[in-house]
Formats: C-alpha cells, sequence, structure tokens
C-alpha cells in the first residue's frame, strides 16, 4: 500500500530512481508498461512515469488520480509537457536537475509510510471457498467480537453482490456513507478522519456497505481510501471479499496480515475452495483456512487443510440459533457466546488483539 510505483521500460532511468529510493530505504514498485501497473495504479502514494513509457499509458486510460510525475533525461519542454497532460502528471522531473525534488517526494512518502506502519491498524480479509460458505457472517463477527472488546473496528463490504453488509448487522436504517457516496466523489482527495467520522457506526464498530439499489463494481482507488482511513483511524479493519477478484479486491488482499479462507467440511466445497485459494495466492502470502461444520461426511478440519494445502486458522462448529438471531437483525457474536464468538476471539489473538476473554 505505501510503495511508490514506478512505470519505466528504460534500463538506465529506472536504475537512477532504484538506486535514489533506497537512499530512503524505500521499496518501488516496478511495471514496464501500463498493464502490469494497473492493479497498483490506483493504491500507490506516488506514481512515477518515465518519459517512453508515458504514451502506452495515456492510450491506456489510466484512472485519475493525483501524485503522478513524469520523469525524463530529455530538455525538450514542449514533448514533456504535451506527455505530462496526457498521463494527468501534475510534476515533470527531468534528470540530473530535478533529483533533488524527486528526493524529497520520496523521502515524504518513506516518512508517511513508516508513520502508517507504526500506527496502523491490523487488517484481514475474509473469503468464501464457494457460495453460502458463511464469511460475511465471519467478517461481521470478527469486526463485533472486537468492539466488544474495545477495539475500534471497520467492516469493509468489498462484494457488490453480498446483499450488503450492514444487512448482516442488523444497520440497514443507521445512516452514513456507502459505497456509491465514497465512489461518485473524489476518494483519493478525502482525509481519512473525515470518511471514517461519515460511516455507519454504532459504538466502536462501523462499516462501510454496498448498496443494494446499486450494484456497480468498486474501484481501486475507493478501497485504497477507505483501507487507509481504516488503518489511520482504527484497531482493526475486516474486509469481505468476493470471490470473483477485482482490483479493489486485490488491493484489500495485498493489505491484509491475514487472509481468511472459509471452506464448509464438503468435499464440493473443498473443490470450489481450491479453485478460489489459486487466484488469492498470487497476492498474498497469508492465506490460511477456517473448516465451517457441519461435516457429513465427517471430513476432519485437518483433511481440508491437507487438501489445499494451507494452514488451519480455526474451525467453526454449527450454531442452531445463529440463522434465526441474523434473521432478527442480531450482528453475529454481538452476544460474546457461542462458537462463532469463540472463533473469532481466537484469530484476533493470533494476530495479537487482545478480546479481554479466551476463546
Amino acid at each position: 500500500m505505501h510503495r511508490p510505483l514506478l512505470v519505466c521500460d528504460d534500463p538506465d532511468l529506472l536504475d537512477d530512481v532504484v538506486y535514489l529510493a533506497a537512499e530512503f530505504a524505500l521499496e518501488l514498485d516496478v511495471a514496464p508498461g501500463p498493464e502490469a501497473a494497473r492493479r497498483r495504479y490506483p493504491g500507490a502514494p506516488l506514481v512515477l512515469i518515465g518519459d517512453g513509457s508515458a504514451p502506452a499509458c495515456a492510450r491506456a486510460r489510466l484512472p485519475e488520480r493525483p501524485n503522478v510525475m513524469l520523469l525524463s533525461r530529455s530538455h525538450g519542454r514542449d514533448r514533456l509537457v504535451a506527455l505530462a497532460e496526457a498521463v494527468g502528471a501534475d510534476h515533470i522531473v527531468r534528470f540530473p536537475d530535478g533529483v533533488r525534488y524527486l528526493a524529497g517526494q520520496l523521502l515524504r512518502v518513506s516518512t508517511d509510510a513508516a508513520a502508517v506502519t507504526a500506527a496502523r491498524g491490523r487488517v484481514l480479509a475474509v473469503v468464501g471457498g464457494r457460495g453460502g460458505a458463511g464469511a460475511t457472517v465471519l467478517a461481521a463477527g470478527l469486526a463485533m467480537t472486537a468492539g466488544a472488546a474495545g477495539l475500534r473496528s471497520l467492516l469493509v463490504d468489498a462484494d457488490p453482490l453480498g446483499g450488503g453488509a450492514d444487512l448482516v448487522l442488523g444497520w440497514e436504517d443507521v445512516a452514513g456513507l456507502r459505497w456509491p457516496g465514497l465512489v461518485d466523489g473524489r476518494p483519493a482527495a478525502i482525509d481519512p478522519p473525515v470518511l471514517d467520522r461519515a460511516l455507519p457506526s454504532r459504538g466502536p464498530v462501523a462499516v462501510l456497505s454496498c448498496d443494494r439499489n446499486a450494484p456497480a463494481g468498486l474501484p481501486g482507488d475507493a478501497m485504497a481510501a477507505a483501507l487507509e482511513a481504516g488503518r489511520r483511524g482504527r484497531d482493526l479493519v475486516v474486509a469481505d471479499l468476493p470471490r470473483r477478484l477485482d482490483e479493489a479486491a486485490v488491493l484489500a488482499l495485498r493489505a491484509a496480515d491475514r487472509v481468511l479462507l472459509v471452506v464448509p467440511a464438503e468435499l464440493r466445497a473443498c473443490v470450489a475452495a481450491a479453485r478460489v485459494a489459486a487466484t488469492l495466492t498470487p497476492h498474498t502470502d497469508a492465506l490460511h483456512v477456517v473448516v465451517r461444520g457441519p461435516a457429513p461426511g465427517k471430513l476432519r478440519a485437518r483433511h481440508v487443510a491437507r487438501s489445499l494445502g494451507l494452514p488451519v486458522a480455526g474451525t467453526l462448529r454449527a450454531e442452531r440459533s445463529l440463522p434465526r438471531r441474523l434473521e432478527r437483525g442480531a450482528p453475529p457474536a454481538a452476544g460474546g457466546r457461542g462458537p462463532l464468538a469463540a472463533l473469532c476471539r481466537r484469530i484476533l489473538g493470533d494476530l495479537g488483539l487482545k478480546t479481554g476473554a479466551a476463546a
């Protein structure tokens, strides 16, 4: 989330920029062209585009965003101004004269990244191994369990076709900002504390939910703004992700300290989950499996984990009263009792978050 993005096909220019960034212990995400850069483009704190790659970036119509710089060894002013306008760059850095300015910008990013890392909230991502696996209920339970322990938590609904996380919490009538309001604005320009205060909340728990009347996709810049607000203002961000990844989901995966794949203890669910896991692993090395009962064929958690090649984060026993409570508008794990609440406390404890109760 806090690595600048360098789009450059000039090896000499690339070496100069990488060497300069290394002086500030700052790693760069490097892409040779716009297609390789597209997923990382909205969420990067700073985008650097070499003049050789600029025409391709302009043709690719990458999303509009601030903090874009055009880098060049050329001093042809008219050409560089035209390229900067085409890619939406707000500054032109010519080598070697502009190195001092670029160094200042890299230092700023490095300082911001260190501050955010020192004070950032933890991020959990939850994905269902198949439809109806219970990922949204687990995500909501984690947010509620953290809130019950006095931790400020944010539930981020990243599945536009999931029905809305506010509905799972029973908060559909709670006023506040939903995704359409964030998407329609300029997410990159929104101050994280302002965004955090605008969300529907009760006590220490807030939610950013999809709108059931506008099931559109979520752009990456909006997700980046939401994650930034959550990491700065909350102890925990829980992202409920779709099985079919989009740009926003990939950003959340990359930001997550742990990713939980919820898999019912059934043979067909294991087969489906293996396909989902294959789409997740290129974006995270923190994937764990949560095995959900009941197990009609006596499939054990260790069997599920072995079939997927993943470590087990926990098991969730069947909870008969849970569906009835959800239908009545009670948030998952709100009472602090039962298998779901116990599992949530265990998962949060494994992340180093104190819940004040033993699992």
